[in-house]
């Protein structure tokens, strides 16, 4: 009499029978005694958490920005009929972009891409040059002439050589639309000159307070004499000082964006040449000495 188990066992080797020439698992083959069968070997153990899996990049998908309001700060030949436009955009600081075939006769943006213009750009690219796709004049305000030109030129190449790539302004920005309007419409060129001056420290981070002396931490007096620290901020001017030395009511107009006073505008003008220079590293602005032997004549 033959067991239930034996009959399953029977079943599974019928329902499963091994390959030909294959002997099932655990069953040495024919012909070869068990103590002769390969040995199975361990396989070693990684040490560490397993590396993680490479992930495949798929192409990188470009950007495109349309309809920037935007202003030319400085352009250049690029290959044979394009240019390399320096531009400072709303809400994206200053880029980069390149303007395929803008020197040919017939490019719509030959006239478009001027200085001191409002304009409309779009672009796309992800790298620090990006090509333009297409540039419209807004309009709206007047032309820099004389003078007011050579101011606008300054500002430009201050904007060029302290802003860095791809780091929005926006109030910079805004100031520097007003100060054109300003230079445009006849303002004082030392006040509007100065005042932007002033905002761009501030927007670029390296504005010291001028409000308050940085030995005591009282409020600035009108009637004592300082000298600003370009890293730290003013202090009481001392006889071995070769810094110049203003008043305490120049720093306070200054804070006020007062500069109604002759003095202030003159002591101004000598301090903040001189913080510029400091925060230029001593590179030139060539604009500025255009101004200073204009004025000169």
């Amino acid at each position: 009499m033959t067991s239930p188990d034996a009959d399953s066992d029977n079943k599974d080797v019928q329902a499963n029978p091994p390959v030909s020439g294959v002997p099932a698992a655990g069953v040495p083959a024919a012909g070869v005694p068990s103590s002769a069968a390969p040995p199975v070997r361990p396989q070693p153990v990684p040490d560490g958490p397993p590396a993680p899996a490479r992930r495949v990049r798929g192409p990188v998908s470009q950007v495109r920005i349309n309809g920037q309001p935007s202003f030319v700060l400085h352009s250049y030949p690029y290959k044979e009929t394009s240019l390399i436009v320096d531009l400072f955009t709303r809400d994206h600081g200053r880029i980069a972009v390149v303007a395929k075939g803008a020197k040919r006769p017939l490019s719509k943006l030959r006239g478009v891409l001027q200085t001191f213009q409002p304009l409309s750009v779009s672009w796309s690219g992800k790298s620090e040059l990006r090509t333009l796709i297409d540039a419209e004049w807004v309009g709206g305000m007047l032309p820099l002439e004389r003078t007011a030109l050579l101011c606008g030129f300054y500002l430009n190449e201050l904007l060029v050589k302290l802003l860095a790539r791809d780091d929005a302004h926006r109030a910079l920005f805004d100031h520097y639309v007003s100060t054109l309007n300003e230079l445009a419409h006849g303002e004082p060129a030392q006040i509007a000159l100065r005042k932007f001056e002033r905002a761009l420290l501030k927007e670029t981070g390296v504005a010291a307070d001028l409000s308050r002396s940085t030995t005591t931490r009282e409020v600035v007096q009108e009637v004592s004499n300082y000298v600003v620290d370009p890293e730290r901020g003013a202090r009481e001017a001392r006889v071995s000082d070769v810094w110049p030395v203003v008043s305490g009511k120049t720093l306070l107009d200054m804070e006020r964006e007062d500069y109604g006073d002759p003095a202030t505008q003159s002591q101004s003008k000598q301090l903040m040449r001189f913080l510029l220079a400091h925060h230029l590293g001593g590179t030139p602005l060539n604009t500025r000495q255009i101004l200073i032997d204009l004025m000169q004549l």
